[in-house]
């Protein structure tokens, strides 16, 4: 699930720690969220397309998108829609990596006093499988699909994609904001990601400033 793949991007392979804040992890696990149940065809937006409702509320046997589309009881901007689904969404996409084999979680504290954690990879070949398929694209050794176009997309929403991936952070910030506008996907995905990426991008930097 996209959800995943993207907390996994998250994570820095030698320290099991994040290369971003826990809230602009958040906020783009819920828009990888909100992408999959539009691509999975559960939500769609309104036809003057400001808002995303559900359309098919059946679900979709993943805990984590199913949890969402159970959140999502009303028509919502992007934006709102975004706010709403990251709620304890970080943690439960962490369990669900767990129970996957994928990480496990450590108690760690920082400057020796305050509880954090740090999720060293298990799978160590998945993520790097993972992390060489989603580079080659960011370095532009091939172009994206829609998986790894929405990847980048919503990396590059919270200001990430240099962070994971090394190389002139000028060019990889100029690459990464042209596969956001790619034509990856087609017309109605792609507007709602665009969309999407909008409201994950107005959430963090909601966020950001105490909003």
């Amino acid at each position: 699930m996209l959800h995943r793949d993207l907390m996994v991007l998250f994570i820095v392979a030698e320290t099991g720690r994040l290369h971003v804040s826990g809230s602009a992890a958040e906020n783009a696990l819920a828009g990888a969220v909100l992408i999959e149940l539009v691509e999975a065809g559960r939500v769609a937006f309104e036809p003057n397309g400001k808002k995303m409702q559900v359309v098919d509320p059946s679900p979709l046997n993943d805990p984590v998108a199913d949890h969402a589309l159970g959140l999502l009881t009303k028509p919502l901007r992007p934006q709102s829609a975004v706010e709403r689904v990251r709620k304890r969404l970080y943690d439960n996409v962490i369990r669900q990596l767990q129970d996957h084999g994928t990480i496990r979680v450590e108690p760690r504290k920082v400057l020796g006093i305050f509880p954090a954690k740090s999720y060293p990879i298990v799978d160590e070949a998945g993520a790097e499988k993972l992390r060489k398929a989603v580079g080659e694209v960011v370095h532009g050794y091939r172009g994206a699909d829609a998986r790894i176009g929405s990847l980048i997309t919503l990396l590059y929403a919270v200001d990430a994609v240099h962070k994971v991936f090394p190389g002139d952070k000028r060019e990889i910030k100029r690459r990464a904001k042209e596969i956001a506008r790619g034509n990856w996907a087609g017309d109605a995905v792609r507007r709602a990601v665009e969309a999407i990426q909008a409201g994950v991008t107005a959430a963090a930097t909601a966020a950001a400033s105490g909003e």
